[in-house]
């Protein structure tokens, strides 16, 4: 997306949002917003490929007469191909810009009977399609009852035809493959406005420049991958931006517990023209009911909660994903957990990157075990990258990444790279630039030790530090303060108690010339 749209996007979110605050959660609004915005490119999708079909015809789609025999016939026709072709179908009296239209209107604008219909039917015209599953319950967080909304029917209508003006006017540039639009809209609403919102949705958003850095991790060196897997997919951006970084990703593949953001994975899909056959979401717990356990694959990347509660349940122990290292991580810090998970999926030839909290990288107990089994017994770890602070909504703890390999090239060393001191203070948000994003891609590719920066660690090393992995331990930062010369700091003072002296006298005559006692 260009800096233009992206300008004009942000200006029609304001507008919108500061008609939905004060009514509402910035979350729930956010819901209702990032909803119709789905809505509106299914509309501008099925509109552009209506025209398409009907071109050697020379009819618009908008323009089909829906009353007509010879309508209904092309609108049957269409219906078919676009139900194979894009998943679903909508009828030009459907579409987002019909509706937005005439709830704008003069007269007949009542829509919200309309629209919980016209969503409603997206939903049904996959039914007993490939695409079902896609679509189902898509829209139920959209709740157009909602007396938040309005307390009569007209109030409700009013404000739900504002919304979707305010939205008519954004371009969506269906030809830009490079747009992420619900990123976008995400990312602004959440900084912007959310927060109340925004500790929640810390758990499952993970900021642009962090997805960058995951996705380059994992194509490091490949142009295709067979499949991408996210185990905490929240919206879908992460497993996206994996696929921005190579030719073709031939299926993708992710679990969200919260059902919200869960249908909002599936929107970004289909958003970005991944066609329906070749991704596969399932809204379910993660760790303790896998949804994909049969696949291995190529790319693993995840921002999992950070120490989440969960189970432990010691039947786990038995579990494939967990039995070999004997432990299991804490009930209150899943974070172990989920890196288990991941491991037990990826392929022989594959890479997962994972987003933690630095605890992670030196906890003891149960953590500290499964941390030295992986690197004494498996030497499955690559890379050890500590990120900045306050670079996530919701929280300001420093994270760092953990890249693992089943199949690593220099299986003799782990890379530890310190960016925490690299980033760009936005408001009170920290950030990260292109450039601080290609420094640490660089540092990867090349596994080279940088001073101050990045250490190439032997396993040795990593063993004499009781396979602790604080940054500090191989990086040293420390910046040796500059030495001070106590004799010139003595003729400094020396200088400071004449010059007070002078002052004190000046003050002192002052004083008896105007007849007051002196202040010293």
């Amino acid at each position: 997306m260009g800096e233009e749209q992206k300008k004009q996007l942000e200006q029609q979110l304001w507008n919108i949002a500061n008609t939905l605050r004060g009514k509402m959660d910035a979350d729930e609004f956010r819901d209702y917003i990032l909803g119709f915005i789905f809505y509106k490119y299914l509309s501008e999708k099925m509109e552009a490929y209506g025209d398409t079909l009907l071109a050697e015809d020379g009819i618009e789609y908008i323009a089909i007469d829906e009353q007509s025999s010879e309508g209904q016939e092309l609108l049957e026709a269409v219906r078919e191909a676009s139900i194979e072709q894009l998943g679903f179908f909508l009828k030009p009296s459907e579409l987002f810009s019909s509706v937005a239209s005439r709830g704008n209107g003069e007269n007949d604008n009542f829509i919200l009977e309309d629209l919980t219909s016209i969503l409603r039917n997206i939903e049904q015209s996959t039914m007993g399609h490939e695409s079902e599953d896609d679509f189902v319950h898509l829209f139920e967080d959209l709740d157009l009852t909602s007396t938040k909304l309005g307390k009569t029917e007209a109030q409700k209508n009013a404000l739900i035809a504002k919304v979707l003006f305010h939205l008519d006017q954004i371009n969506f540039s269906l030809k830009d493959t490079e747009r992420d639009l619900l990123g976008d809209a995400y990312e602004y609403l959440i900084g912007q406005f959310a927060a109340g919102a925004g500790k929640k949705a810390g758990e499952f958003y993970t900021p642009q420049q962090v997805s960058k850095i995951l996705a380059k991790l994992v194509t490091n060196g490949k142009t295709k991958l067979k499949s991408v897997y996210d185990p905490t997919c929240g919206s879908g951006s992460l497993l996206l931006r994996v696929a921005k970084e190579v030719q073709d990703v031939t299926n993708f593949y992710g679990q969200e517990m919260n059902r919200t953001t869960y249908n909002l994975a599936r929107m970004n899909m289909i958003m970005h023209d991944v066609h329906y056959r070749k991704f596969d979401l399932k809204q379910e717990d993660t760790l303790e009911h896998p949804q994909h356990i049969e696949h291995r694959f190529e790319a693993i990347v995840a921002n999992p909660p950070f120490s989440a509660n969960w189970s432990a349940n010691p039947l786990h122990l038995s579990d494939d994903r967990f039995s070999q290292y004997g432990v299991l991580a804490p009930s209150s810090k899943a974070d172990f957990a989920f890196v288990q998970h991941m491991i037990y999926q990826l392929d022989d030839n594959g890479t997962m990157a994972i987003v933690l909290p630095h605890g992670v990288l030196f906890r003891g107990g149960a953590e500290g075990k499964i941390r030295q089994y992986l690197i004494d017994n498996k030497n499955y770890l690559d890379a050890v990258i500590g990120l900045p602070a306050n670079i996530f909504y919701g929280t300001s703890i420093p994270t760092c990444i953990l890249v693992f390999k089943k199949c690593r090239e220099d299986s003799e060393h782990v890379l530890f790279i310190d960016a925490s001191n690299d980033f760009e203070k936005v408001k009170n948000q920290n950030q990260l630039t292109d450039d601080h994003v290609q420094k640490i891609i660089d540092t990867y590719q090349q596994r080279s030790s940088i001073e101050k920066y990045s250490h190439l660690a032997t396993l040795d090393e990593i063993k004499s530090n009781d396979y602790n992995l604080n940054i500090p331990r191989y990086v040293d930062t420390f910046e040796e303060e500059e030495k001070i010369d106590l004799a010139d700091v003595a003729k400094q003072l020396a200088a400071i108690d004449i010059a007070m002296k002078s002052t004190d006298a000046e003050i002192a005559k002052y004083c008896a010339e105007l007849g007051i006692a002196a202040p010293f």
